[in-house]
């Protein structure tokens, strides 16, 4: 799908500029709110938009999951991580000793007072996720694309004393559950195997079912309301006296305001200016198939550690965790081992043969601590950072674009960003 865009006029005479490095979900939902505050806003972005992981991630408004990935109960499962070159969590052996200080970050992250400090901060963000959707999907009269029918993480053989622990830690955060047995289970999802006992229910998550059509409508609405978008590549961030000079590769903008919301490539970005950001690409996959009505809502599986969701093209098979750098080949193996899980899962998918489905690679940009980097630049009067958002890029990417507008404005934000403040990387080694 092609974006257009009208020139870039750059004027002197417009002094609420704001140029965002980046068109995924996040920078779009930015670009948007600024727009609605009466800035005059710039999109930019090589790849073009939502060509990242807005563009292949699994549909689902996470609200849920307010836990960080940094937990002691990982640590029995890391021989066998490493192990197994198809199983949900994988580093690749030739990469471990490149990834080794952000390991090193994430195992210090799983203290229990830095788990509980990490999870209050996770859930003032996706407490207030969709609601910040709202106003730009009222806007673009795209309430459509999104659904809100719950989600379900399903048991086939964890005990039921490990499922009430769980239950117990999600209520423990406010999370609106219900445990589900098989008889409930069948009247939401009559397709799932009856190997699958029980499963909590969700009921405050949302899901898409095109993420990309989502990123690219919310797009044209910007742009048919005056935005902006120029396709290339940023070479270089240079602070002057009134804002940020953008360096591409033809030519440089000036902005009053600059925006880097460039997900698993923002280290690289913000390092010439001194910042120091242990951002890992933790690689997912998907695996589309063509099968259509099989789900109603998105179905994760606890113990399979993947996630199905139903879209308009199909039905999309995502998850698995790869540690293997930015530039590393798509292993499109990763992407067909989830088909069997999913065929245990859906019997109306054991017979079915995958030919052409769509195989999709992409790299969240993940913190040791689970946490985005959000919020103004501490050394930089013009410049801010929304990026490093790991699984929940689309979920966090609206009250992600409402804060940073806030901020623009001189205003109190929505939550308290200084969890998010990237001096946390820069003050202390972990």
């Amino acid at each position: 799908m092609t974006i257009y865009s009208p020139h870039h006029s750059n004027t002197k005479s417009n002094t609420k500029t704001v140029g965002i490095v980046g068109a995924g979900i996040v920078g779009i939902c930015c670009a948007l709110y600024l727009q609605r505050s009466g800035y005059k806003v710039t999109l930019i972005d090589g790849k073009g938009i939502s060509q990242g992981c807005s563009k292949g991630n699994a549909g689902h408004f996470a609200t849920e999951q307010v836990f960080p990935l940094a937990d002691k109960s990982l640590l029995p499962q890391l021989p066998k991580m490493l192990l197994d070159p198809l199983g949900p969590f994988r580093i690749k052996l030739s990469y471990l000793f490149k990834a080794m200080p952000w390991f090193v970050r994430f195992l210090f992250n799983m203290q229990d007072k830095k788990v509980q400090s990490h999870t209050l901060a996770l859930r003032s963000l996706n407490e207030k996720s969709i609601v910040a959707y709202q106003p730009l999907l009222d806007d673009a009269d795209l309430g459509h694309l999104l659904s809100t029918k719950g989600s379900l993480l399903t048991f086939e053989t964890t005990k039921q004393s490990q499922i009430e622990k769980l239950l117990g830690a999600f209520r423990a955060e406010g999370i609106n559950l219900e445990l589900l047995d098989r008889k409930q289970l069948e009247e939401l999802e009559p397709g799932l195997d009856k190997r699958v006992k029980s499963a909590i229910l969700f009921k405050d998550v949302a899901h898409t079912c095109d993420p990309e059509l989502l990123s690219f409508e919310l797009t044209k609405h910007f742009l048919k309301n005056g935005g902006e978008f120029i396709q290339q590549d940023v070479d270089l961030l240079q602070p002057h006296a009134l804002g940020i000079e953008v360096k591409l590769k033809h030519k440089n903008l000036r902005f009053n305001k600059v925006v880097v919301a460039t997900g698993a490539w923002s280290k690289q970005l913000v390092a010439p200016l001194g910042y120091k950001v242990p951002i890992e690409a933790e690689r997912g996959y998907h695996l589309m198939l063509e099968q259509h009505k099989l789900l109603n809502r998105p179905v994760a599986s606890a113990e399979r550690k993947f996630i199905m969701t139903p879209m308009s093209a199909g039905l999309r098979l995502a998850g698995t965790v790869e540690f293997a750098g930015l530039n590393a080949k798509m292993n499109e193996k990763r992407a067909d081992a989830l088909l069997p899980h999913a065929k245990q899962l859906l019997p109306e998918l054991a017979e079915h043969v995958p030919s052409g489905n769509e195989k999709w690679m992409g790299c969240r940009p993940s913190l040791p601590d689970s946490l985005p980097v959000i919020g103004h630049a501490p050394r930089h009067k013009h410049l801010y950072f929304a990026f490093g958002h790991q699984h929940l890029g689309l979920t966090q990417g609206a009250i992600t674009g409402k804060i940073i507008s806030e901020l623009i404005d001189n205003k109190p934000p929505s939550v308290d960003v200084s969890p998010f403040n990237i001096n946390r990387f820069n003050n202390s080694p972990f």
